[in-house]
């Protein structure tokens, strides 16, 4: 191998290293004839592999065991790197098996997780469907929450829930959203938006977002005028009287003419 094979020989990987042994053994070193046998090796393989027991099919396990518990976070620590197990798991007991490509860990002899090993330092290494459990108990609990909140508003949100769950198909959103719009606006608008979203049967967050925005932008309607001072009213310039509309009636300057002529004949 190194005098023949490998002399002067340069290869990029150990993957090309393979096919090139492949290919010096099947052209080279097995059709030659052997120094001490004196026989070609490829005439040898075939007296040697009729006397040859089959291969064990079952691999042997040289995984090292450890007995570890995972942590809070629902993380296994191994050489100073930590490896995710399903968070039901929290602060359970498990077995880690430990290969040199992979880390598998087992809880009651069932497989629950299994990572690439790493050999670098201080990483954390999480399998995405691991805390997913986790985040839906927890939304599922801030959304009880929320539930509580929106229901105690007003004794008709009970029926407006019941119109959220038979119209929409997922009448928490609706709930989140209504319940945000209560830290926003405070409970009285909220509360008289659901009043009347109950009255024209329309159920829906947006619709009592819209509500609650038409009556915010409704102008107050203006007063009459209050004149307190009396030169207030002496003060006041009014417009010349259109009198056009009563063509029977006669203008000031009619008036004056007719006087004038009167004045003239006598």
């Amino acid at each position: 191998m190194k005098t023949n094979f490998l002399a002067g020989l340069e290869l990029p990987n150990f993957s090309a290293l393979n096919a090139a042994v492949r290919l010096w053994l099947e052209t080279v070193a097995n059709v030659r004839q052997h120094r001490e046998t004196q026989r070609r090796p490829e005439d040898l393989w075939g007296e040697e592999r009729s006397h040859l027991q089959p291969v064990n099919p079952r691999l042997f396990d040289v995984g090292r065991v450890l007995s570890v518990r995972a942590n809070r976070q629902f993380r296994v620590t191994l050489e100073s790197n930590r490896y995710s197990v399903p968070a039901r798991l929290a602060g359970r007991p498990v077995t880690m098996k430990v290969y040199p490509d992979r880390v598998c860990i087992y809880h009651d002899g069932e497989l629950v997780a299994r990572h690439g090993r790493s050999f670098e330092r201080h990483q954390d290494i999480e399998d995405p469907d691991h805390p997913k459990a986790l985040i839906a108990q927890r939304r599922h609990a801030r959304d009880a929450l929320l539930l509580k909140r929106f229901l105690g508003l007003t004794p008709l949100a009970e029926k407006y829930h019941a119109g959220l769950l038979d119209r929409r198909g997922n009448a928490m959103a609706h709930v989140r959203k209504i319940v945000a719009l209560v830290e926003i606006h405070g409970d009285d608008a909220v509360v008289r938006a659901i009043t009347d979203a109950l009255a024209f049967e329309a159920f829906s967050s947006e619709y009592i977002a819209h509500l609650i925005d038409a009556r915010r932008r409704q102008l107050p309607e203006p007063s009459p005028l209050h004149l307190i001072r009396r030169q207030d009213l002496l003060e006041l310039e009014l417009p010349p009287a259109d009198l056009s509309a009563y063509p029977d009636i006669p203008t000031g300057n009619d008036l004056q003419n007719e006087g004038g002529g009167d004045h003239g004949h006598d």
